[in-house]
């Protein structure tokens, strides 16, 4: 059974909704940078470990990137899972755990990297949003892309409803990509592909707006 380690900075929704899955795995811990993220006692609550490696206790990315890898290193995870952890992570941090770092992100990337990105969405006029799971790499926002949910765009839409259509979709997406992962369907080749064992595509198309019936 493989073992994974779940890092967040807040609440840890996208973790709860890998405990809700029930994945065959292991969770060897939940790392946290914010010892007063709420994330952690649900992980507590569920028996799971935790640890805070605080980033605001070091003097500079680097000393943070080597304390956090250090503890996560200590429970020798196959995949380490970001899971609204909002702390840019160095190069070599991010080589270090090559092919077995995943992340999510609320846009359909390579649209919108970075922050705010339901407001950008919306200021844009896109009529189809959504999120993206992909294997981090040293750019941004810009790794292998694992999977990808959208969403349509209301006219209505506000940054909160907007948000929250996408978030309901990271839940499902992101505990399928972890599944793939620790059933061993799932890896990054050499070429920097994501490979998908017994991969199915989607049938037919998300239109938003609607067109006309004729």
């Amino acid at each position: 059974m493989k073992n994974i380690v779940i890092l967040i900075s807040g609440r840890g929704s996208n973790m709860e909704a890998m405990l809700a899955a029930k994945l065959p795995c292991r969770i060897g811990a939940v790392i946290s940078n914010k010892a007063d993220a709420r994330g952690l006692d649900t992980a507590r609550a569920h028996g799971i470990p935790t640890a805070v490696v605080a980033h605001a206790e070091h003097a500079s990315r680097e000393l943070f990137d080597a304390a956090l890898a250090a503890e996560i290193d200590r429970h020798a995870p196959d995949l380490v899972v970001l899971a609204g952890f909002m702390r840019i992570l160095g190069e070599d941090f991010v080589r270090r755990y090559h092919g077995r770092l995943m992340n999510i992100h609320p846009s359909l990337l390579p649209a919108f990297p970075g922050l705010h990105t339901h407001r950008r969405a919306l200021e844009a006029g896109c009529r189809v949003h959504g999120c993206t799971v992909h294997f981090v790499t040293p750019a941004l926002d810009n790794g292998p892309v694992v999977i990808q949910a959208a969403v349509p765009v209301y006219p209505d839409d506000s940054e909160d409803t907007l948000a929250a259509r996408v978030l309901a979709q990271e839940h499902v997406a992101y505990p399928q990509a972890v599944r793939w992962f620790v059933e061993g369907r799932l890896s990054l080749g050499a070429d920097g592909r994501v490979r998908l064992a017994g991969e199915r595509t989607a049938g037919g198309a998300l239109l938003s707006p609607l067109p006309d019936e004729h």
